[in-house]
């Protein structure tokens, strides 16, 4: 039960669901995700943080970045289903369609100056 409830909490937050919804997309660092979001980068990254314990997102470093995508579940059956689930979900609500626009134009070299 201990990792159906990490998952499940993981998923209460707006912001982490948004996050979810973006990394459906494309890999995405933490100075993009918190620009986009509108959120400072402490709260994005205890975000990620959340998400990451939980199974739902994994994050590797390439060079100087930090990327983030979504996981392929395989650590966490319930991480799993709720990952192929949300993909369905929410596509035509109007807040994630702009978040998702606003997501392709993050730049991570424009954003931070790099």
């Amino acid at each position: 039960m201990k990792e159906f409830l990490k998952v499940m909490k993981a998923a209460s937050d707006p912001g982490r669901i948004k996050i979810l919804k973006m990394l459906e997309h494309r890999v995405m660092c933490v100075c993009e995700i918190h620009t986009v979001l509108g959120l400072s980068q402490p709260t994005t990254s205890k975000h990620l943080k959340i998400l990451e314990d939980a199974g739902l997102v994994k994050s590797y470093k390439d060079g100087l970045w930090v990327n983030f995508t979504l996981s392929d579940g395989r650590q966490n059956p319930y991480a799993s289903n709720l990952l192929g689930n949300m993909k369905h979900w929410l596509n035509e609500d109007p807040d994630i369609i702009d978040l998702i626009v606003k997501s392709a134009e993050a730049n991570r070299e424009t954003i931070c100056g790099k």
